[in-house]
């Protein structure tokens, strides 16, 4: 019998979506709460900005590659081992993290913090898709941003007064304290929810063969490109906003910190309404709209930030209505590509995660390459990809009408 029948209404549902939501916040907890501390960690370790920043591009680069291995590993050897084994890299790589003495070696640590760091939200999709439908999946794919989206809002707060009491690196202490508890509570409370037929398929082909099926499924494709896409977005808004808040707005880093969580408040919000709208809308029909209403708002936000019509009380209304399309958008695609293929779902989830990390890497380093004091680099990064998002939803993932 499939785990979805038995568990999905056995099990108390919050208990579940705080634990998978835990699960997904490794990674916005990682990057999040340390940002406040990339000044201090470069005057300690004697680094350039540059050097400092790689730190960050390293987690990243860490989490696209890493998901890679746990999807068809979770296929195969179920659910909660790939879990675990991240979760035991990610502390011991932690504990380094707070120890190292020199940027280089903070950017290996980082690197292996992130491979185990990615395991949680590669194989807490798998686990949604295993217990739930196609639409149920897009509903609990948003509910978890509920849980997953306060860490953008309270790391940043709580990164700025560790650093404030401990140093630097008390971030990490705390990182490493954080996946122990995480762990412990997966060992008591997850039970194991792959099905015998993801089994018997993954068992029966190897991970590359699997990865080239997944590859040569065009609805799949696009909404993997889809979600990534959309989701570079978020991250290249995460890797400018220290520079755009407070270089070119002038707004304390005091303040950086409230006006970070109020753009992550679109986020959340936007992941609920999502959640909401699913009781009439199915998941496709609200990807065909949220993805022209995100190109329109992209389009304003481009001239905005390009003519300067309004200055910051242009731009960043229209970013945090941005920002809002990624709660439309990534919990639908992700459950539209989950539905196609679910014997396969570790390894979808692991495709779909690390296009999302390497096209936020690269929407990143295109926007730090381009950088010239203002938003525009930014925003009009932000309207390529949205406007590609869109193009491979129409083009690809969506049935035709």
């Amino acid at each position: 019998m499939n785990a979805s029948s038995e568990t999905t209404k056995s099990e108390p549902i919050w208990g579940l979506v705080i634990l998978l939501g835990a699960l997904t916040a490794f990674a916005p907890m990682s990057i999040d709460m340390y940002l406040p501390s990339l000044p201090a960690i470069g005057a300690d370790l004697k680094a350039s900005a540059g050097l400092t920043q790689s730190t960050v591009a390293a987690f990243l680069a860490g989490m696209a590659i890493g998901q890679l291995f746990y999807g068809p590993a979770s296929d195969r050897f179920g659910r909660r081992g790939p879990i675990l084994v991240g979760i035991v890299i990610y502390v011991l790589a932690s504990v380094a993290c707070a120890l190292v003495t020199s940027a280089e070696g903070l950017i290996v640590a980082r690197f292996v913090q992130a491979l185990g760091g990615c395991a949680g939200a590669v194989v807490a999709r798998a686990v949604v898709r295993d217990r739930f439908d196609h639409t149920e999946t897009a509903r609990m794919l948003s509910l978890l941003t509920l849980v997953m989206g306060i860490a953008p809002i309270l790391a940043p707060m709580l990164g700025g007064l560790l650093l404030a009491v401990g140093g630097w690196r008390a971030n990490f202490w705390v990182l490493a304290v954080f996946g122990l508890v995480v762990g412990v509570v997966v060992v008591i409370r997850l039970g194991e929810s792959r099905s015998s037929e993801t089994e018997i398929q993954a068992r029966s082909e190897s991970p590359l063969r699997a990865y080239l099926s997944l590859l040569g499924q065009r609805r799949l494709i696009g909404y993997a490109l889809a979600g990534a896409l959309n989701g570079a977005t978020l991250f290249t808004y995460i890797s400018s906003s220290a520079g755009l808040l407070i270089k070119t707005y002038g707004i304390s880093p005091s303040i950086f910190g409230l006006v970070f969580g109020v753009n992550a408040f679109a986020v959340i919000g936007s992941g609920q309404v999502n959640r909401v709208i699913l009781r009439r809308w199915t998941p496709d029909q609200v990807l065909k709209s949220g993805s022209l209403v995100a190109c329109l708002v992209a389009v304003l936000l481009a001239l905005a930030a390009v003519t300067g019509f309004g200055g910051a009380f242009s731009v960043l209304p229209l970013l945090f209505l941005l920002l809002a399309s990624y709660g439309f958008l990534q919990g639908n695609t992700m459950a539209g590509a989950l539905n196609i293929d679910p014997r396969r779902a570790g390894s979808i989830s692991a495709l779909m995660g690390f296009m999302s990390f390497a096209a936020g890497a690269l929407g990143s380093t295109l926007t730090g390459a381009l950088s010239d004091g203002t938003p525009r680099p930014m925003a009009l990064v932000m309207l390529a990809a949205v406007v590609g998002s869109a193009l491979a939803l129409r083009t690809l993932a969506l049935p035709k009408d």
